[in-house]
């Protein structure tokens, strides 16, 4: 298992082509494998747009798909040719009349999918009449590190970072295409609460509000994207990183014990003035 390994977080432009969306993809994955970077991280929707403000005329079939699937081939093939992972998110198709999914598609670096995360907890306009929900939890491991997926309103819902969490993530891929700010606020939380890193992927017309980020299991960033237009960013995630000695081990080691429970009940006592609640 290594100490770190090195990502990139792409804030691309996503417009409602996807071979001018792929164009912007390759261009921030050649700039990160030149940074050093194994895997680089994008907004949701950035391969094929979004179904909502950026598809407005979407009705969950009218997508034509040969662009997408051959936006997302060349994703792959490039994934190889540079020897990097990605994690991009996009419209998969499903099959008939069925919406598609709102996803996360996994590449590895030999260029072959390994796994694709479906958005679940989706919005109410997202589930009446855009996507099909997903019902799978995806991690996976890059050079000893555990990765693991989010999208967007998922960020609200704290029993899906507490299964992050038992699924034993280093750090999680939270990809959205929103310009809340308490987006940010809300993930700073989580990563100091289950002492992860988490990686916020958003799309460059969205920046100006809330940049790309990644933020420290102590819930701090580490650092930002530029606050307008396109930017590739690199952190190492370091697990020797002094400053992240408590949020990465001392803090969950303590809190596993405290949700035990046995550190407290061995030392409870029987006492009048601890039983009296309504004693002064």
């Amino acid at each position: 298992m290594t100490d770190t390994i090195r990502i990139a977080v792409a804030q691309t432009a996503i417009t409602t082509d996807p071979a001018t969306n792929g164009a912007a993809i390759h261009d921030a994955m050649r700039s990160a494998a030149d940074q050093g970077a194994r895997l680089v991280h994008f907004a949701e929707g950035a391969l094929s747009g979004y179904a909502g403000a950026d598809k407005p005329y979407y009705t969950g079939w009218d997508i034509d798909w040969a662009p997408v699937t051959e936006a997302l081939h060349r994703t792959a093939a490039l994934a190889a040719e540079l020897g990097v992972w990605v994690a991009v998110g996009g419209n998969h198709r499903l099959t008939g009349g069925h919406r598609p999914h709102n996803s996360l598609w996994v590449i590895d670096d030999r260029g072959e999918p390994v796994d694709r995360y479906d958005k679940r907890l989706l919005s109410y306009a997202e589930v009446t009449g855009l996507y099909t929900p997903g019902d799978h939890v995806c991690a996976f491991e890059v050079d000893g590190f555990r990765f693991g997926c989010l999208i967007c309103i998922e960020v609200n819902f704290p029993e899906l970072w507490i299964e992050q969490r038992a699924a034993g993530v280093d750090c999680v891929l939270f990809s959205t295409y929103s310009e809340d700010p308490v987006f940010e606020t809300i993930v700073r939380a989580h990563a100091a609460m289950h002492g992860y890193w988490v990686s916020i992927a958003l799309p460059a017309q969205c920046a100006h509000v809330t940049p790309s980020a990644v933020i420290g299991p102590h819930g701090h960033p580490l650092r930002h994207a530029r606050a307008g237009g396109s930017d590739v960013i690199c952190v190492d995630l370091d697990r020797t990183d002094p400053a992240l000695d408590v949020a990465l081990h001392k803090a969950p080691a303590w809190r596993a014990t405290a949700r035990a429970g046995e550190v407290y009940a061995a030392r409870r006592v029987t006492d009048p003035r601890s039983a009296g609640r309504t004693v002064l």
